[in-house]
């Protein structure tokens, strides 16, 4: 009895805070759940990013929802990648259930079944909020990176983009950065080579390559109009609840490419665009990634090097950043170091290997006096977790193995039914599912080339009418000197000097 009052106090303590914060469940010792031992979570301290993990099947995508509901409820917009997609129940409320009122009583908070604003979003042909971005939004820089180019290719692509603005060529699509380096070194060559050197077609030809690896994995769909303004994704209802936009990611497990082109302009926009918050008191906007082993398995350097940046200095931009994976091991050490809240689910110890992962796992916690960490996540039950969060003053609260309290909408997803009808009332759908393709670099190219081809024809026409007429002048040139040859003999000896000398002497003598 001393030991669990001593361990009431111990989180009672902990877990106490001025400011406002969410509830995740209740605090659990030697397998017994103590009610209303509240584990709770500052909501200041949100844009300090997290980590859930735990083993197939032990409860990290009903955190994950219920996190995502508790920060819409505060007024703060969530953005899921749903690899799965198994999250868009979060648009229904729960049909409620036995167990979820029996796991609702032993934590000690009343289960309140509700629906929550959602945005569905998608990246492909799926239906949903059509996700897009423009080459141009993109740079030459994160292009490059995209692409995985050599330094002397990420020249020629700057040089390209510099031609593009010095020439007011939009790229928009892929089309358009395609048809500008054909044109570099095809019609536009002598043009390139004397206002910004020669381009190799070499290297052009191996960048065309790698931007066609893209569009097979549908860049296509991802680059062009009309682009998705990432302000949008801050959208509060009419009842002061953040919207939860999720977006479908279920075709994208195996186009790595695309969806490493996709994380990097999310997150260059959101830090290009976002104020700095200082210390608001509360995130701007909290991202989950699902099933981040599968990013970081299949990440390019690229992608890993911006998300340990991202990670570092987004959250003065009021950002929060949570990866949902089956292992803290799945992330790399530079990001997981940077991780504020950790919800650790049951591991499984199957082989040496695995025995080895959780002993590591272990020593990412706080040392307690209340907990064997090692044993305890070998035993954790569905829907119970370690947790470590940070307090308001950026401490780590006490660990804690939790009975996790159940998510307030469906845990399933939803109809196809139910999905068109969300899709039909969608102010977003209708904003960016209209498809534009305006006149950009691939046009204008296109109509340059035929307005040079155009007046080559013209010079040449005229070239040939002058050589033309050049003939016929030396032909006329030629008959008139072979009509003087053939002259009349009379008019010949009329007109000869002597002739002429004799007249003008009788003349002379007629009139003396």
């Amino acid at each position: 009895m001393e030991r669990q009052d001593s361990f009431l106090s111990h989180i009672e303590e902990g877990n106490t805070f001025k400011g406002d914060y969410i509830t995740l469940g209740s605090a659990m010792l030697d397998g017994e759940t103590m009610t209303n031992a509240f584990v709770n979570v500052p909501l200041k301290t949100m844009n300090r990013h997290g980590l859930i993990a735990g083993a197939t099947g032990t409860g990290k995508t009903k955190t994950l929802q219920v996190l995502a509901e508790n920060l819409s409820e505060k007024g703060v917009p969530v953005l899921l990648m749903d690899i799965k997609g198994d999250l868009s129940g979060l648009a229904k409320a729960s049909p409620g259930h036995p167990k979820i009122d029996e796991r609702h009583e032993k934590i000690g908070l009343p289960f309140d079944a509700k629906a929550f604003p959602v945005e569905i979003m998608t990246l492909s042909e799926q239906d949903g909020v059509r996700l897009r971005a423009t080459i141009s939004e993109f740079g030459p820089v994160l292009i490059s990176r995209i692409l995985g180019v050599t330094e002397t290719q990420a020249g020629i692509i700057s040089v390209i983009f510099k031609y593009c603005d010095d020439n007011k060529l939009p790229l928009l699509d892929l089309k358009d950065f395609k048809k500008i380096l054909q044109y570099a070194t095809g019609e536009g060559k002598k043009e390139f080579a004397e206002i910004y050197g020669r381009i190799s077609t070499a290297s052009t030809g191996a960048i065309l390559r790698k931007i066609i690896e893209i569009e097979q994995q549908g860049g296509d769909l991802f680059f062009g109009e009309t682009s998705f303004d990432t302000q949008d994704l801050l959208r509060i209802d009419e009842n002061g609840r953040g919207y939860i936009n999720i977006i479908r990611l279920t075709d994208i497990q195996d186009k790595p490419k695309i969806f490493s082109t996709f994380m990097l302009s999310l997150l260059a926009e959101i830090y290009s665009t976002f104020p700095e918050q200082g210390d608001s008191g509360r995130p701007e906007l909290v991202m989950f990634i699902d099933e981040a082993h599968l990013i970081f398995n299949e990440a390019s350097d690229a992608l890993l090097n911006q998300i340990e940046s991202i990670v570092k200095l987004i959250r003065s931009k009021g950002v929060g950043l949570y990866f949902v994976t089956q292992n803290p091991t799945d992330v790399p050490e530079e990001v997981l170091g940077q991780l504020g809240l950790k919800v650790q689910h049951a591991l499984r110890a199957f082989t040496a290997k695995d025995r080895k992962a959780i002993k590591l796992t272990a020593q990412n916690y706080p040392d307690t006096d209340y907990y064997d960490t090692t044993e305890v996540l070998t035993s954790l039950g569905i829907g119970e977790a370690l947790v470590s969060a940070l307090n308001e003053k950026g401490k780590p609260t006490p660990l804690a193995a939790t009975m996790m309290r159940a998510p307030m909408s469906r845990m399933d997803i939803l109809t196809e039914s139910e999905l068109s009808n969300l899709l039909a009332q969608s102010q977003l759908a209708r904003k960016y599912n209209k498809e534009v393709d305006r006149e950009s670099a691939y046009e204008l190219l296109n109509e340059k080339i035929k307005k040079a081809e155009a007046e080559e024809a013209k010079q040449k026409a005229k070239e040939e009418k002058e050589a033309i007429e050049r003939e016929e002048r030396k032909r006329k040139s030629s008959a008139s000197r072979r009509r003087s040859s053939r002259q009349n003999p009379i008019v010949k000896v009329l007109s000869s000097p002597t002739v002429i000398r004799s007249v003008l002497g009788i003349l002379s003598k007629m009139l003396k």
